[in-house]
């Protein structure tokens, strides 16, 4: 029975894993010198002010995160990798993996990070939210088993998707991932397994390198159940609604899964430092309207967005707004002051290349048929 209430998932203890100095995305040192880590608090908590000052986040089921335990997280992680984060996350941290920073504390804020998003599984499955966002940090769309991994520490969507398959029994679920970078980690954690069909839509050989190619379709029992959709640099709302329009809603008709999980990434609008896409905050909408509707269709509402990537303070916050505002069906009023210039700029149409990828892609779909 829907409720149509939107749940929000916030802890100020996010903003505090420490990342420490940095030189955007990688360390410095002579001759780079000392910067801001790339992924820092700033867009997380704007994103979460703008909400507050725009009256949406009053009318919001506020959830209150817990603590992940080690069993969900040993679902997916192996107990070396966790020990490894403990322990460097109680001394003066250290690196967890390729480009993910432990800082003091770190892993508890991580179990907390991953628990975020499973009590915002949890507020959906019992029925007290229609659907939920889960401003959750470190992020997670990007770590393996045994390894951090491009700033992510634990397998946020993973560890929900197998939590709601083996605690609340869902026979499928699908993962939806619109971050500019390719969610190896979430692939990785569903590759061989039919129960969960993994999609992501990202800028082609961007990050990780060598990842996200359109010919990674799953493995085993899970073959054809994982879509990658790999568009090209410069893509704009044009092409990402193509793709929603004609490879990920259609996948999830075929499929019908029970529950939608989003890793949402911000890292695909314009302006991103990571990222040479030019997604705004009028097409974050209309991907979310797109989700919406189909969700209506094969899982009565149920959609779970986990934040990811998005590393511009100014711009990421007003696409969170016009995602909440769509997740809740509430309007603020509060305008976007930089949609009409990226609106405005070339390449927002659908261009010949990127259509002859889409058109790639939706062979894929005959595999779910």
């Amino acid at each position: 029975m829907k409720n149509g209430k939107t749940g929000f998932v916030w802890h100020e203890l996010y903003m505090w894993h420490n990342t420490g100095n940095y030189a955007g995305p990688i360390p410095y040192g002579n001759p780079v010198q000392p910067g801001v880590h790339v992924e820092n608090p700033e867009t997380k908590r704007r994103f979460r002010n703008l909400l507050e000052v725009s009256g949406l986040y009053d009318s919001l089921e506020k959830i209150q995160p817990r603590n992940a335990t080690e069993e969900e997280i040993l679902r997916f992680h192996t107990p070396e990798y966790l020990e490894k984060i403990k322990t460097l996350s109680e001394s003066d941290g250290g690196e967890a993996g390729f480009a993910t920073l432990v800082g003091r504390d770190s892993y508890n804020i991580a179990l907390l990070s991953a628990g975020g998003v499973l009590a915002g599984l949890e507020a959906i499955m019992s029925g007290q939210v229609q659907n939920a966002y889960a401003l959750v940090r470190p992020p997670g769309h990007h770590a393996l088993p045994d390894t951090g991994m491009g700033f992510c520490l634990l397998g946020n969507a993973v560890i929900t998707g197998k939590h709601a398959i083996e605690h609340f029994g869902l026979e499928r679920i699908a993962t939806v991932d619109w971050d500019v970078h390719h969610g190896n980690g979430t692939q990785t954690g569903f590759y061989n397994d039919p129960r969960a069909l993994t999609i992501s839509v990202h800028q082609d050989c961007c990050f990780p390198p060598d990842s996200g190619h359109i010919h990674e379709n799953g493995e085993g029992e899970g073959e054809g159940f994982n879509i990658n959709i790999p568009l090209p640099a410069g893509s704009g709302v044009g092409a990402y609604e193509a793709a929603f329009d004609r490879v990920v809603v259609p996948a999830l008709q075929a499929y019908k899964p029970q529950l939608i999980i989003v890793p949402s990434g911000f890292d695909a609008g314009d302006f991103d430092p990571l990222g040479r896409m030019q997604m705004h905050s009028g097409g974050f909408r209309s991907l979310t309207k797109k989700l919406m509707a189909v969700a209506d269709e094969v899982c009565d509402g149920r959609i779970l967005m986990c934040h990811e990537g998005g590393y511009n303070a100014e711009t990421a916050p007003f696409y969170g707004l016009a995602i909440v505002e769509q997740l809740s069906g509430i309007q603020t009023g509060v305008e976007d002051p930089f949609l009409g210039l990226m609106a405005a700029q070339s390449g927002q149409t659908l261009l010949p290349h990127q259509d002859k990828m889409i058109a790639e892609a939706e062979k894929l779909l005959g595999k779910l048929s």
